[in-house]
C-alpha cells in the first residue's frame, strides 16, 4: 500500500480552513462550511471534532486570528448516536435537545418499553457519561419534533419546577382537515380525561385543567390547512383536542375525529423550542424546518 505523507494523511481525516481575518470560531465555521446551520456547527464543536492550530477547541466564541488553521474532522465518532428514531440537535453536560421521529414513545409507559429515553441512556453509556436522560416533558408517540431531556437531577428539577418560566416559546406545525377560513385565533377550554384515557374539552370548568392554544393558518386548500400552533399551556393532547373543537382535527388523528390521513401518520410536528438554559440561564433557540411532506400537500 502506498505510504502517505503527514500532509496527505491529514487531508484524508480533516478539512482545513486557514483564518484570514479575526472572527469567533462559531461564526467562522458557519461562513466557511458552505452555510452549515448554527446547530450543526455546535454539534461538531461539542463532539470534539475541531482543532485550532492542532489544539482541541470546543468554545463557540473562541477568538481566531489571521494565520491560524482550523481543522474539522471528516469522520464521525464511533460514540455518536445513529438512530432512525431521533437525531441530536444540541448537547452539553446538563441537557440534550433531540428531534424525535413519529412512532416512538418519549418515555416508557410500562417497564421495559422501547422509547427515546432508552436510546439516550444507551448512548450515554457508550460515551461513558455517568448520567441518565431525565424526562421533563413529552410528545405523543405519533408526534414528531423537538424535545429537551435533562442529563442531571439539578437541570431536571429546574425545568420541572419552572417549566413556563424556562420554556418561553413552543410551536407546532400541523396539517388539519378541511379549509380553515379563519386566519388565526385562540382556543380556550378545560381538558379532562375519562376512564378510557380520552381527553374531553369543556368551555366551563369540568374539574380538568385549563388549556390555551393560539393558532395561525399558513396555507390552505379545499382538503387541508397548514396551521402553526403556539402553546400557552402544555396539557395532554391539547392541540389534538383543540383542533377537533374547531372542526378541523389533525390529519391522521382518528382518536379525535379525523377521517383524513394523507401521509399515513399524525400530521403534527414540534418545530420550535425556545428556552432559558436550566443551569446557565442562557437564552437558547432551536427550530427545525417544516416537514417537507406537510408542505408538499399544498404545492
Amino acid at each position: 500500500m502506498k505510504n502517505l505523507t503527514g500532509e496527505q494523511y491529514a487531508a484524508t481525516k480533516y478539512n482545513e480552513y486557514p483564518v484570514r481575518e479575526p472572527a469567533q470560531l462559531l461564526d467562522f465555521l458557519m461562513k466557511e462550511m458552505s452555510g452549515i446551520s448554527r446547530n450543526k456547527a455546535k454539534d461538531i464543536l461539542q463532539g470534539r471534532g475541531i482543532t485550532v492550530d492542532r489544539q482541541l477547541v470546543t468554545r463557540y466564541d473562541f477568538p481566531l486570528e489571521p494565520g491560524m488553521v482550523v481543522r474539522v474532522s471528516k469522520h464521525r465518532r464511533k460514540t455518536e448516536l445513529d438512530s432512525r428514531w431521533l437525531r441530536i440537535v444540541y448537547e452539553d453536560k446538563d441537557i440534550i435537545i433531540i428531534e424525535k421521529q413519529p412512532g416512538i414513545l418519549s418515555a416508557a409507559a410500562t417497564g421495559g418499553q422501547f422509547c427515546v429515553k432508552t436510546i439516550l441512556d444507551e448512548y450515554f453509556l457508550r460515551r461513558h457519561f455517568k448520567c441518565h436522560a431525565h424526562v421533563v416533558h413529552r410528545l405523543d408517540r405519533e408526534t414528531s419534533g423537538l424535545m429537551v431531556y435533562a442529563k442531571t437531577i439539578e437541570a431536571a428539577m429546574c425545568l420541572e419546577n419552572d417549566w413556563k418560566g424556562r420554556v418561553f416559546d413552543r410551536r407546532y406545525i400541523a396539517v388539519v382537515g378541511g379549509e380553515m377560513m379563519q386566519e388565526g385565533g385562540t382556543v380556550e377550554s378545560w381538558l379532562k380525561d375519562n376512564k378510557a384515557c380520552v381527553t374531553f374539552s369543556s368551555p366551563t370548568d369540568n374539574g380538568g385543567k385549563f388549556a390555551i392554544t393560539h393558532f395561525r393558518v399558513l396555507n390552505r386548500s379545499e382538503k387541508y390547512s397548514l396551521v402553526e400552533l403556539k402553546l400557552e399551556t402544555g396539557r395532554k393532547n391539547q392541540i389534538r383536542v383543540h383542533m377537533a373543537d374547531l372542526g378541523h382535527p389533525v390529519c391522521g388523528d382518528d382518536k379525535y375525529g379525523s377521517t383524513q390521513n394523507p401521509l399515513h401518520r399524525l400530521c403534527l410536528h414540534a418545530y420550535r423550542l425556545f428556552l432559558y438554559h436550566p443551569v446557565t440561564g442562557q437564552r437558547m433557540e432551536f427550530e427545525t424546518p417544516y416537514p417537507i411532506d406537510f408542505t408538499n400537500l399544498f404545492n
